[in-house]
């Protein structure tokens, strides 16, 4: 809290205009004069709390006490700090402010959230004008937070060394010929730049939410999200769907705390990895922070696990909804980047590097496997090996290895030194239609960790030994997979083709038109037929015009619509417009009978989680989101 305080002869306010933030307030509260008075200019700030209202009483009781006033004016001044708490917190504690001093004063308060106009006459002796900036124990800066860690030393003195990775040649970035690989070019570039800001919307963003998946919360911190139900149940089958493949690698499924002690000595050593990017909240007496990833929760659990050998590789597994990270504003936008996502979290321990390195090529390959399930082949994304010197000098042989699965070029990022807790990792890096990258899925072999949280496994000689530790999310932050496919529609869009999310991600798989409602029964029976199917099915049954219904599907992006008309009563089969087939200036429509449709649907959702829509059947009982 910030204190200005002011003897003044008189202090006179009239309130004019409310503000968004304006407490409510009756009329004899838009305006007051006060004579002979100490104006107390009062700010609020994040983190202020009933021991900051004590400490203002104790310091304003005595300032009054000794100018020998008993008129007291409370007076909200936001302009005295920039690091303003949230309205309501101020206004409670302005509220206890007033209270408390009206136990020795006679005290006013201005309201809060208002534009006022205000006179005053400051006396002007020697403590007519005095400043106060109050602030509880457990906010003040502790030593070792004013220190620059070593870690952070290191990585300022650490010097990257940028290579393309080829047909087992490490060739230097500058030397390579990117005639054929634009995209690769494109990546290359963003990240020796690390230019992270974005300064102009991407295509993803419209999308979003011209499609009804989500949107922007305003109510909310900035990088939090909405989404609706369609935008919902696309979230909600690639969780499943991720969740389903590394519990079938053979990841143990856990859960831990979103929310951990800043004071934790072993918590406190990691955090200082990341000083500007942690979400901070206040506890009763303790500061804690909002997790950024599953590390922490899943290595104090195998702290105090028992492993031996025979439990190595030993992985768990975690859906993090949500991790939290506090990304810089100018980062943040649309789904690409957030401050709040979920994030597949697998963490493995192994007991040496080969056991390591054979781990991290499964998890490679596991990878490159759940993104081309989930929509993303590896001709949308570039690959990039971050990796230590000598781990490279030592492993020649296996970081070729790793190249030669996609058999594309790959980006080598190389430091003359460890300053992370890893020796090697790869990303999966989408580039969208503004080049800018984003990572997707990545592995990490980390040699530092073990250690630092006390985690062991007793060899075959009852010896007790610190594994290593493989970090994995084999598809990256599921909000992220989303925009990676939202981009790749705009781009298919770009290049003549109609965009369209994979059938199995689909809101809507099937779309059943009425020629009018004459139809409609019968078009209800077929809708139930692929319901029981487990396929997505609706019916626009609304009074709108044929072109409209099926341009409407299309601006969906329905991957199947048929049109229900006479000859489709009489035939028992179906027209379908195919979307996957079709282009921006042809439809390819198909007859078939509703059981080819199911067996067509099915094919496309092969070994993948199905959830009903969860949307009235009938367009004309929806509402709109948009």
């Amino acid at each position: 809290m910030k204190l200005l305080l002011i003897h003044a002869d008189y202090m006179e306010y009239e309130v004019k205009k409310a503000t968004k933030i304006a407490e409510e307030i009756d009329e004899s509260q838009k305006s007051g004069k006060v004579e002979e008075t100490l104006v107390v200019f009062t700010a609020v700030e994040k983190g202020d709390c009933k021991e900051i209202v004590d400490k203002a009483v104790e310091e304003i009781t005595s300032i009054a006490k000794k100018l020998g006033v008993n008129r007291i004016v409370v007076y909200p001044y936001a302009h005295l700090s920039s690091n303003l708490s949230d309205p309501n917190t101020a206004v409670r504690i302005l509220k206890e402010l007033e209270n408390k001093l009206s136990k020795e004063f006679e005290v006013y308060r201005a309201p809060f959230g208002w534009y006022k106009a205000f006179k005053l006459s400051c006396k002007g002796h020697p403590l007519s004008e005095l400043s106060r900036e109050l602030k509880s124990e457990e906010l003040k800066p502790k030593e070792e937070e004013k220190e620059v860690t070593q870690a952070l030393k290191d990585e300022e003195k650490v010097k990257s060394y940028w290579y393309i990775l080829y047909n087992g040649e490490l060739i230097p970035l500058q030397d390579f010929d990117f005639s054929n690989y634009q995209k690769l070019k494109k990546f290359a570039d963003y990240e020796v730049a690390k230019r992270r800001a974005v300064d102009r919307i991407p295509p993803h963003v419209e999308l979003m939410k011209k499609l009804q998946i989500a949107d922007y919360e305003g109510a909310s911190d900035s990088g939090h999200m909405r989404y609706y139900p369609k935008g919902r149940l696309i979230k909600s089958l690639i969780e499943e769907f991720v969740t389903k493949k590394c519990i079938e690698y053979g990841a143990m499924e856990v859960e831990t705390p979103i929310m951990y002690s800043r004071d934790h000595p072993t918590l406190r050593r990691y955090l200082e990895r990341f000083p500007a990017r942690q979400y901070i909240i206040k506890g009763d007496k303790r500061e804690f922070f909002l997790r950024f990833a599953a590390c922490f929760g899943q290595f104090l659990m195998c702290s105090d696990a028992i492993i031996t050998y025979k439990n190595l590789p030993l992985k768990i597994y975690e859906l993090t909804r949500y991790s939290f990270r506090k990304e810089q504003r100018g980062e943040l936008v649309g789904l690409r980047r957030l401050r709040a996502f979920t994030m597949p979290d697998m963490h493995t321990l192994v007991k040496d590097i080969e056991q390591a390195k054979q781990e991290f090529m499964n998890q490679y390959k596991l990878s490159v496997e759940v993104l081309k399930a989930i929509g993303l082949n590896p001709e949308d994304y570039e690959v990039a090996i971050r990796i230590t010197k000598d781990f490279y000098e030592e492993n020649k042989e296996f970081i070729k290895a790793i190249s030669e699965i996609l058999n594309k070029p790959i980006l080598i990022e190389m430091w003359d030194r460890r300053f992370f807790y890893f020796v090697l990792k790869f990303e999966f890096n989408f580039v969208d239609a503004l080049d800018k990258a984003s990572a997707l899925s990545t592995v990490q072999i980390d040699v530092e960790n073990a250690e630092r949280y006390n985690i062991s496994y007793v060899d075959e000689n009852g010896e007790k030994k610190r594994p290593l530790i493989l970090h994995c999310s084999v598809s990256g932050a599921v909000e992220r997979c989303i925009y990676a496919l939202l981009e790749k529609a705009y781009i298919m869009k770009e290049e003549g083709k109609l965009p369209m999310l994979p059938v199995w991600l689909s809101p809507t798989q099937v779309r059943i038109i009425p020629l009018s409602e004459k139809y409609l029964d019968y078009s209800l029976k077929i809708a139930e037929r692929l319901r029981k199917e487990n396929i997505r099915v609706d019916v626009d049954d609304r009074d709108e015009t044929l072109g409209k219904k099926i341009r409407d599907a299309a601006t969906e992006w329905v991957p199947y619509i048929a049109v229900i008309g006479e000859n489709e009563v009489n035939s028992g089969r179906l027209t379908v417009t195919v979307r996957e087939e079709s282009t921006l200036n042809k439809q390819k429509k198909v007859e078939m009978t509703v059981e080819e449709l199911v067996k067509i649907v099915r094919s496309k959702c092969e070994n993948k989680p199905f959830k009903q829509l969860p949307l009235p059947l009938m367009l004309s009982n929806r509402p709109s989101f948009r």
